[in-house]
């Protein structure tokens, strides 16, 4: 995952990406729950925000590499959770917590809390591995930590 970064000193990037770390922080840390108001306080366009909140990360945000949220729908089909699960653990990821909703029109969705700190390979081959197991559907990761 590390071969897809550099590190380059923020005095020479433009002001605004600094800035959507500002507004993510403020986020995460409750202090304002609404991304509007969050780029607004900062001084940035939503679009701004919303196109490098997820490529722009402090150094201990990718350093550690240890928890990962992912999202995705799953067919109402027996075994298909528990195929998931079982290349989950395949891929030497451990499951720290599920939240399953019940199922609309045979659809659930899904949302799995993982240990990822012994997975091979990047984030990127994980997710990819996982999106094959038929019946997953719109496979997203949420949060990388």
């Amino acid at each position: 995952m590390l071969d897809q970064y550099l590190i380059i000193h923020k005095s020479i990037l433009p002001e605004y990406y600094e800035k959507v770390i500002e507004a993510r922080r403020l986020l995460e840390d409750g202090k304002i729950k609404d991304v509007s108001q969050a780029v607004r306080q900062v001084g940035i366009s939503r679009s701004t925000y919303y196109k490098y909140k997820d490529f722009i990360l402090e150094p201990t945000e990718i350093s550690g590499g240890r928890k990962a949220v992912l999202s995705m729908m799953l067919n109402h089909e027996q075994g298909i959770l528990s195929a998931l699960l079982s290349r989950i653990s395949e891929a030497r990821a451990n499951v720290l917590t599920i939240t399953q909703s019940l199922p609309i029109r045979d659809k659930a969705s899904v949302t799995i809390s993982l240990d990822v700190s012994e997975v091979d390979g990047s984030m990127e081959s994980f997710v990819a591995l996982l999106g094959e197991v038929p019946g997953v559907e719109q496979l997203r990761v949420l949060a990388v930590e």
